[in-house]
């Protein structure tokens, strides 16, 4: 055995002569044996690759029948080499097109990682042959190929289409010519991967609209405090009604401050008047327009002024910033190193979203101009975000990639694991709200980020190089080790912090998806201008066409929901009465005051539900039926329960007005409902009320304030009620 100074002597000498020399311990009986060292040290003193090891036997050649192919680096013949499929039949085609090999060029040096590891985070298990050169005749140029990319951590590239096979340079127990093994990866992945896993770098992808800012123009302002308005006519609770004046209030403030900045391009602050800055926008690559935007910030209010079209004053915006993301950013690229690749997906417009993006990062520290055209992703309204479509160009691969949004749905179901969710950012509706916790929601984020970088590259140092380093060309795709995904480390550091919005605002604070670009080219004020069809459709989802005429004087998108149009609860009235068979009625009267009123109630089965007073009889038409539905809503869910195929004890009950729908709530004094026995006309109808459920489902939806799903819930309590062919369910 030999001792320690002598094993020393002997690791000297082997990297004298280029760091290939080989180390062993001798300990008979046993045949030697190469001596394991910790992964870094094994990188620094590994054996050359093409020595064999004494004593090795022959290890079994792979699965699949070889073929013999020529290799070619650019038009330069290197040599032959014989090609191994990983698996046999069909599924271990060879993926080299007219039977040769020709390398187009050399992938990227890289520093620490070796390509395999590279290879595996990207793409997984993606090796799809071996190669072994032929020992004969000797082939000095495909050696020197070999040895350039054994010591550089560098792959010979093969292109075809729109994929790349690596080449990668492989030890061997026995052979001594050079062997490879090839990986498919998609086009330009790898050179992007590989400075990104040797800087322990990952990527990052921020939704803007109430996840990072709130914004809102004039008349996003106004719709808003006119829904809160209306809101605070019906609400009872003293409570509620003092949350939406102090709402209200705060819209108001705003709004004022934004009138300001169109009217004259100053603001008055606490007394003080504020002029703007010409902020110039550095132009992107291949656009030559100099753009020059009126800017006005605010960093008492967390605020900013600015105009997407510096030529027209009603495309200005003001925008609330979430507090902490100084912190959030900051952490992101601390001492000038690179911790995440940002990128931004957005449903937004995409001019307004490049300017909100320029206000938050305006040294383009974050994203350079360079790059910022590819990495500011927008997205179709209504369709969904997905990592594949935000680095369609290659640039990183989704299990690098971490979300930050204020919605999970919006993301494909395969990269949800990987999108950490935090609350709506409500200023108006909950200011207080972001420093009621001791972390506000962005450093929470930022402390995420940070734990998922942490776990990602542990897995990696620690398990994944370490296991590539003992690998032989002779190894078994199954000996590969994981690859980490960021996904597994997307564990929320404080468990009393809101993974999801369990109080969220109860109207949208800004604007967001399609409502921005209605907004700010004017769209929604010619709609304002003119009847429109009633086939309106909210920008996140799909939605049955409401029927009817809609005067859209009040039409509010706001991303994924929409108020009511008013002229709508006529429409939707009427509706309900015909699916009911019952009449409903509006009769209007002139006031004999000296200010001309009209007043309209509404009756249904000759009944009065409702009322309502206008300058015009429209207008007072509108109101009645807003609070005929009003008076409806707290029925209508129990009562149409029987057309959805429920049964229960109320379920046989009907009113006395003889509607089969609604209960005077006018008159209540004891229950002189009807019980109707088995085998009555009820029991025929039942087959009808399921044929009338679609119609039924598509008004519950247009009478829903937000845009929700519905969901039926199995709610069938006992074995008893299940075999009596009854079954509870809560819609």
């Amino acid at each position: 055995t030999k001792t320690r100074g002598s094993a020393s002597a002997e690791a000297k000498r082997g990297r004298a002569h280029g760091g290939r020399g080989l180390l062993t311990l001798s300990i008979p009986p046993p045949a030697p044996r190469p001596l394991r060292f910790p992964a870094p040290l094994a990188a620094m003193l590994r054996p050359s690759p093409l020595l064999p090891v004494p004593g090795a036997s022959a290890a079994a050649a792979p699965p699949g029948r070889a073929a013999s192919m020529r290799m070619f680096h650019g038009d330069v013949f290197l040599g032959e080499a014989d090609v191994f499929p990983i698996k046999p039949g069909p599924e271990g085609a060879l993926p080299f097109p007219s039977n040769e090999i020709r390398i187009s060029h050399l992938s990227p040096a890289s520093e620490r990682c070796p390509p395999l590891a590279i290879l595996q985070t990207i793409a997984p298990f993606s090796v799809r042959c071996k190669l072994q050169a032929k020992p004969l005749p000797p082939h000095p140029s495909l050696h020197r190929l070999y040895l350039t990319c054994f010591n550089e951590y560098k792959s010979a590239v093969v292109v075809v289409g729109d994929e790349e096979l690596h080449l990668v340079a492989m030890p061997s127990k026995v052979e001594k010519v050079p062997c490879f093994w090839c990986c498919s990866v998609r086009v330009g992945l790898y050179a992007a991967s590989v400075g990104m896993l040797n800087l322990r770098c990952l990527a990052i992808v921020f939704d803007l609209d109430e996840t990072l800012i709130v914004a809102n123009t004039m008349r996003s302002f106004e719709s808003r405090i006119e829904m809160l308005s209306r809101r605070m006519d019906i609400e009872d609770d003293p409570v509620r009604v003092a949350g939406m004046s102090a709402e209200i209030k705060r819209y108001i403030e705003d709004r004022e401050l934004l009138k300001e900045f169109i009217d004259t391009d100053t603001v008055t602050d606490n007394g003080r008047i504020v002029g703007t800055q010409k902020e110039e926008v550095q132009p992107m690559p291949g656009v030559q327009e100099r753009l020059v935007r009126p800017v006005i910030r605010l960093p008492e209010r967390n605020a900013i002024l600015t105009r997407i079209n510096p030529e027209i004053r009603d495309t200005s915006v003001f925008v609330k910033l979430r507090p902490a993301w100084e912190d959030l950013r900051s952490y992101l690229t601390a001492k000038g190193r690179k911790r995440f690749e940002v990128y931004v997906c957005t449903m937004a417009e995409r001019d307004y979203a490049l300017e909100i993006w320029r206000l938050l990062d305006p040294e383009a520290n974050l994203i350079s101009l360079n790059n910022l055209s590819d990495r500011v992703v927008c997205v179709k309204a209504g369709s969904k975000k997905s990592l594949q479509h935000v680095f369609r160009d290659g640039g990183c691969h989704p299990k690098m990639a971490m979300v930050i949004d204020d919605r999970l749905q919006v993301w494909d179901e395969k990269d949800q694991h990987r999108v950490h969710v935090v609350p709506a950012y409500a200023p108006y509706y909950a200011p207080q709200a972001e420093m009621a916790n001791a972390v506000p929601v962005l450093c929470v984020a930022r402390n995420v980020a940070c734990n998922v970088r942490g776990g990602f590259f542990r897995e990696f140092d620690e398990n994944l190089l370490k296991k590539v380093f003992e690998l032989l060309h002779e190894n078994e795709l199954l000996d590969l080790p994981y690859a980490p995904d960021v996904g597994d480390y997307l564990v929320c550091e404080d468990p009393n912090f809101p993974q999801s919005n369990k109080d969220p605002a109860p109207i949208p604070e800004g604007m967001s998806g399609a409502e921005v670009e209605k907004r700010l080219n004017g769209r929604a004020y010619q709609a304002d201008q003119k009847q429109t069809s009633s086939s309106i459709r909210p920008s996140d989802d799909a939605r049955v066409p409401i029927r009817g005429t809609v005067g859209s004087s009040n039409v509010q998108p706001n991303g994924g929901s929409m108020a009511i149009v008013p002229s709508l609860f006529v429409t939707v009235l009427q509706e309900i009465g015909r699916l009911c068979n019952s009449k409903v009625e509006f009769r209007s009267t002139v006031s004999t005051s000296k200010i001309t009123q009209f007043s309209v109630e509404v009756l249904f089965s000759n009944e009065k539900i409702g009322n309502g007073i206008g300058k015009t009889r429209d207008e007072a038409q509108v109101q009645a039926a807003e609070k005929a539905l009003q008076n409806l809503q707290s029925n209508y869910l129990s009562y149409v329960a029987p057309i959805a195929g429920v049964l229960n004890k109320d379920t046989s009950k009907s009113s006395r007005n003889g509607n089969g729908f609604l209960e005077d709530d006018l008159d209540s004094d004891g229950d002189t409902a009807m019980q109707e026995p088995s085998g009555s006309k009820s029991e025929q109808k039942d087959h009808s009320n399921v044929d009338r459920l679609p119609s039924v489902l598509s008004l519950i939806r247009e009478l829903c304030l937000e845009d929700q799903h519905v969901v039926f819930r199995d709610q069938v309590r006992n074995p008893v009620s299940a075999t009596n062919e009854e079954y509870h369910f809560q819609l």
